[in-house]
């Protein structure tokens, strides 16, 4: 017998020789799988309840194919962590012309009990209230919350008749901002509740880099304009210029990643060696009831590539996730 093995235990032994195969004494896992076969999906009973189920891990679909370069496919790099992602508050005011509302960052679903709460305390005197579809019909006004166009936001509004009430909406913010994103939740929202749902798309139209919203155009108007006076704020790197509601457009002045990284030699042969940035609108067009598509349209002689288009609105819908 082996001298090493007279020193081990009985026991050990045993499990060494349990575990031992032709080719060795340790298990080799690597062809543990290589028979394996794929089973059929599971079923569910056409009588179950699809509100009680949706997917652990969703994978979002994707609507473009990926972009190959002349010696072969080459991965986008990352943007930054901290890229298009600005430190917010809890709760934040919105508004477009007469309408106005507020943002949460939490899921409705979390939002919705906070909300009752507040009606209760304050003495609203509810008159009804509808988890399913988010609204608190009080004495005094209306309450409602609605899946915002980030994943994990809400939009609250307060209003009579349609038209928002300006204190109201002062004592929710209060109210909101005295609490912080970990609020219990003590009922479910399940009907507004978009777990793992991707948001935003970004597809190519032809040669065109276009995202696609799936929230109508004055509310996508509204949050992008907050989120572009927060962001775009560096100077000869991206600016925010002008906003215009009426037309739903912005003016940025924006330097393209290409420009950012010109190497040496494209420096050297370029007609002007100097980084430069360039004006560039963004455009919103309504394509239906709660569908907006954001352009990004060359307002300067700079050239402005398919690739630079689909970096900046990367960069602009990150803002809006």
């Amino acid at each position: 017998m082996n001298s090493a093995l007279k020193w081990l235990p009985l026991v050990a032994a045993v499990a060494l020789a349990g575990c031992a195969r032709d080719d060795g004494y340790y298990h080799d896992r690597n062809i543990d799988y290589a028979e394996a076969r794929t089973a059929p999906p599971l079923v569910l009973p056409e009588t179950r309840n699809p509100q009680r189920y949706e997917d652990a891990m969703p994978v979002p679909e994707v609507a473009d194919d990926f972009q190959a370069a002349d010696d072969g496919f080459e991965a986008p790099a990352p943007q930054p962590l901290a890229a298009g992602r600005v430190e917010r508050d809890y709760v934040e005011r919105r508004a477009v012309d007469e309408d106005a509302w507020l943002v949460v960052a939490a899921a409705p679903d979390s939002v919705w009990p906070q909300l009752e709460a507040f009606a209760r305390t304050r003495g609203l005197g509810v008159v009804a209230s509808d988890s399913s579809r988010g609204v608190i019909e009080t004495q005094r006004a209306r309450l409602s919350i609605s899946q915002g166009l980030r994943a994990g936001d809400s939009e609250v509004r307060c209003d009579q008749g349609g038209v928002p009430v300006g204190a109201c909406l002062d004592a929710l913010e209060e109210y909101f901002g005295a609490r912080s994103a970990s609020a219990s939740s003590a009922s479910s929202l399940q009907a507004q509740r978009l777990a793992g749902e991707e948001r935003l798309s970004l597809t190519q139209q032809g040669e065109e880099w276009v995202v696609e919203v799936p929230l109508d155009i004055d509310r996508t108007w509204a949050e992008l304009d907050h989120q572009l006076e927060r962001d775009f704020t560096v100077e000869d790197q991206r600016e925010l210029l002008e906003s215009d509601p009426q037309g739903h457009e912005f003016l940025i002045s924006y330097m393209t990643e290409s420009e950012r990284n010109r190497n040496p030699l494209q420096v050297v042969f370029s007609a002007d060696v100097r980084q430069m940035h360039q004006q560039i609108r963004l455009v919103l067009e309504s394509t239906g009831p709660e569908q907006t598509l954001l352009r990004a349209v060359n307002a300067s002689d700079r050239g402005f590539s398919p690739e630079d288009q689909r970096e900046l609105l990367e960069r602009v819908a990150s803002l809006l996730r």
